[in-house]
């Protein structure tokens, strides 16, 4: 926008000095500093703005090309008229869309997959010891 290089910078701030003088500079800077943020928040806004004009136009000109595109292809590939056995399977459909209740319990006849598990070995009982006979060790 403004192509203000370091030699234009260093001859604004020396006449800014001897204009405004040293006492009264940061008072002015920070005017200065107010006015700039105030420009760069009115400048953002006008800019976001304009982008969501910009980008809701788009949007309304991709949304005509799908409309156009979807007739396109619905003329190319009509729909064929429902048979009995696809308004059975629709009315099916609709009904198992509607109930109510909880869910079935029963996971296997839903698909899940059966958890597979190791077939329970019985564990053998440990013999138990059996103290020495008394009667043989006396005969």
């Amino acid at each position: 926008m403004f192509d203000l290089g370091a030699l234009e910078l260093l001859v604004i701030v020396i006449v800014a000095v001897i204009v405004i003088g040293p006492k009264d500079m940061p008072l002015a800077m920070r005017t200065a500093g107010r006015w700039i943020g105030k420009v760069r928040k009115v400048s953002a806004h006008f800019r976001t703005g304009i982008d969501a004009m910009v980008r809701e136009a788009e949007l309304e000109d991709m949304e005509k090309k799908w409309k156009a595109r979807n007739e396109e292809i619905m003329r190319q590939h009509p729909t064929p008229a429902p048979t009995a056995e696809s308004a059975a399977s629709v009315d099916a459909s609709a009904e198992a869309a509607t109930m109510t209740g909880p869910p079935p319990t029963d996971t296997k006849a839903l698909g899940a997959p059966v958890e597979k598990t190791a077939p329970k070995t019985p564990v053998p009982e440990k013999p138990v010891a059996e103290a020495p006979d008394t009667d043989a060790k006396k005969a």
